[in-house]
């Protein structure tokens, strides 16, 4: 009988791919309200008074409380000493907090014109909340993304786990794209920027009721394995959390490729999906209330080849490969967006798309060859850690493409109603994360072969 409750529940099709639905859910509704201020950024200068070394702070926030304040790597030991039942409420719930404290900063007026000094500099009063509140959110999202890894792992290894990890990821890009295809939409229909916030607040809310009920399959699951060890007088992995784990992680050189791509490859993505919208506006003359549209071809692109790439993955292998060839296509798509004489429109749909397949390559290998490289007591611990470098270029590039655009990119006069600015340079240095990222796609598959860890090698057992 225990045998067969161990089937229904982790060999079960029905049972895991409905778990994943349930997570992946949440997820999207994350994603969502990480991207929802990106189209804003031309709104946020003409209603609220920002500019872009203020949209730059404010989006660099994103990984503040993580990067300064080690929560990343706190959430990731909580996730491995803890589980994924506590870790994934808990996230869920700072997720919520945070766009709370977002969405009061940019409705309420009790902000305007006040500004709050520090040490070295001043900053807006609402451009401080603002940031504090994506601060927290930033660390909820990530702890999430981190244990729904690990739920993940916990359910398909041995499976379709790349495959699953794709279609996670892309689900989760439908919130990303949601967000860059709604979001002016809704702030010019409601007359504010707040609307799509408060849009934001409410998915996220329900996105913790469905990690809620997430936690009583998990239940389930860990009872039924635990019969099944019983059944078959076996022993279930240690999962307690020792100190010594993280020096056995930061020891492992494939690991540290593993997170250096990681850093270099989403801080060439997510910052510049930041200012993307304004790129389409500034350099290709698209109007604002479409200029999110072009954007958001990439995460709709993900939907769909995430998977793809991530079943590849599984049935034949070359996780290595695929991600130097995603390395590739990075290289090749920011260099054109760099280059001033290509401005038309159907150029920038052209790129997206192309940069939409490299942004479904590279994470359709990467996080499934974490398990490979790394024992699953560790995974929280060890996808904490790549998460943590990886916010440290979230944090860090959003803030310094805002300033170089505000110190040496615009073109419009001073005083000017509107200010415009030249993307080239920002750009160019997209450019060159994704050729570092190259190189260290390329130590990652040498020391593959060097070590035999099977990152060539397909999934399924």
């Amino acid at each position: 009988m225990t045998e067969k409750i161990h089937k229904l529940l982790s060999e079960s099709k029905a049972a895991r791919w409905s778990a994943l639905a349930v997570v992946s859910f949440t997820m999207m509704c994350g994603y969502y309200l990480t991207d929802v201020m990106a189209p804003l950024k031309g709104m946020l200068e003409a209603q609220l008074g920002w500019n872009s070394t203020d949209f730059g702070i404010f989006t660099s926030a994103y990984g503040w409380f993580n990067v300064l304040l080690l929560m990343l790597i706190f959430g990731g030991i909580i996730l491995d000493k803890m589980g994924v039942r506590f870790t994934g409420v808990m996230s869920a719930s700072v997720m919520v907090a945070g766009a709370a404290i977002k969405f009061w900063a940019v409705s309420t007026h009790a902000l305007d014109n006040q500004v709050w000094s520090f040490y070295f500099f001043d900053m807006k009063a609402q451009v401080c909340v603002a940031a504090i509140g994506f601060a927290i959110f930033g660390v909820g999202v990530e702890v999430a993304g981190i244990t729904v890894s690990k739920v993940i792992v916990k359910w398909f290894r041995g499976k379709e786990m790349a495959l699953a990890m794709g279609l996670q990821m892309a689900t989760a890009r439908l919130g990303t794209a949601a967000a860059l295809a709604t979001t002016v939409p809704l702030a010019k229909y409601f007359g504010t920027v707040s609307a799509p916030i408060l849009l934001c607040l409410i998915m996220l809310c329900i996105g913790l009721i469905a990690f809620i009920v997430y936690t009583f399959m998990d239940k389930k699951l860990d009872e039924s394995q635990a019969a099944h060890h019983l059944a078959n007088n076996t022993v279930a992995a240690e999962e307690d959390f020792r100190v010594s784990d993280i020096g056995m992680i930061l020891k492992n050189k494939a690991w540290w490729y593993i997170a250096i791509l990681c850093v270099l490859f989403y801080s060439a993505v997510f910052p510049f999906l930041k200012y993307a919208s304004d790129l389409m506006v500034q350099k290709f003359g698209v109007p604002d209330n479409l200029a999110g549209s072009i954007p958001a071809l990439l995460p709709f692109g993900t939907i769909l080849l995430t998977p793809f790439f991530g079943g590849l993955y599984d049935k034949k292998g070359k996780g290595a490969t695929i991600m130097i060839i995603g390395a590739i296509l990075l290289i090749f798509v920011h260099t054109l967006f760099a280059v001033p004489f290509l401005n038309n429109y159907i150029v920038a749909i052209a790129l997206t798309i192309i940069l939409g397949i490299g942004f479904s390559l590279v994470p359709s290998a990467m996080w499934p060859s974490v398990p490979k490289i790394i024992p699953e007591k560790q995974l929280g611990t060890a996808y904490a850690l790549i998460f943590y470098i990886q916010n440290i270029g979230l944090s860090g590039v959003p803030a310094i493409i805002g300033w170089v655009l505000s110190k040496y990119c615009i073109t419009s006069q001073p005083g000017a109603h509107v200010t415009t600015y030249n993307y080239t340079i920002p750009m160019m240095i997209f450019t060159s994360l994704g050729v570092l990222a190259l190189i260290f796609a390329f130590l990652l598959k040498a020391e593959d072969k060097k070590k035999g860890y099977g990152l060539e090698l397909p999934n399924m057992k």
